[in-house]
């Protein structure tokens, strides 16, 4: 008779844990509810400043970034006489060469955070690439 009493008892403290671990758990999720209900319009405000804050400002018209082994923006329209930049912000050296026969431009190597600047006098589509990754592709049209 001893052990079963014995049985009984840890069975009943087992029982009781267990309601007890299942109580605390339910307090937890209901304050954990009322917690991001609480803070709902907050952390929603706050993902739409992220995800403000994470779009890039517009990039001047004559501005080209070299980024992640492309021309950012690849296609570029710029009015006759103006002069367009280009910004290696990569890791490694790349150039910008017009790929047609035009006057165009042709800046040799440039390596990582180097500039190159050309200006564009005539009216037209000039097409250009890195020479050294030949499926970077960029175009500029020149308008009146």
């Amino acid at each position: 008779m001893g052990k079963r009493v014995l049985i009984i008892v840890l069975v009943v403290l087992i029982v009781i844990a267990v309601i007890f671990g299942l109580t605390r758990n339910n307090d937890k999720n209901s304050n954990s509810s009322q917690s991001n209900t609480n803070t709902s319009q907050p952390a929603a405000n706050q993902q739409q400043n992220n995800t403000q804050s994470q779009q890039k400002p517009a990039a001047a018209a004559n501005t080209v970034s070299i980024e992640n082994f492309a021309f950012m923006p690849p296609d570029t329209t710029v009015k006759k006489g103006t002069t367009v930049t280009w910004t290696n912000n990569d890791s490694t050296a790349h150039t910008v060469t017009e790929m047609d026969g035009q006057p165009g431009p042709n800046s040799g190597n440039l390596n990582p955070g180097a500039k190159y600047t050309f200006t564009f006098n005539q009216t037209g589509t000039f097409k250009y690439r890195c020479d050294i990754h030949t499926y970077m592709l960029g175009t500029v049209t020149v308008t009146e």
